[in-house]
C-alpha cells in the first residue's frame, strides 16, 4: 500500500508512517506484553497479551488496518 495521499488542505502524508506513529511499542507490564493505538484523536485502545510474537503480530495487523482507514479517509474526503 505505502503510497502518498494528499489531504484536503493540499498537504501530502505517508499513511503507513502515521499508523505507525499512532501504535506504542510493544512492553512488558507484568505477566502481560502491551500496546496501545490510537484510533481517533479521543479514541486510544490498548492491547494486552501473553505472548510476544502474538502482540507484535496483532500490532501489525492493527497498524495495516488503520492504514487501510487512512487511506479510504482520505479519498472520501477529497
Amino acid at each position: 500500500m505505502a503510497k502518498i495521499v494528499e489531504t484536503n488542505f493540499g498537504t501530502l502524508v505517508d499513511p503507513k508512517r502515521i499508523a505507525k506513529g499512532s501504535a506504542s511499542p510493544v512492553i512488558k507490564k507484568g505477566a502481560f506484553f502491551i500496546f496501545s493505538i490510537r484510533v481517533d484523536s479521543d479514541d486510544v485502545r490498548e492491547y494486552s497479551f501473553t505472548d510476544r510474537t502474538r502482540a507484535e503480530k496483532m500490532r501489525q495487523i492493527l497498524i495495516s488496518h488503520l492504514e487501510h482507514k487512512i487511506v479510504k479517509g482520505k479519498r472520501n474526503a477529497g
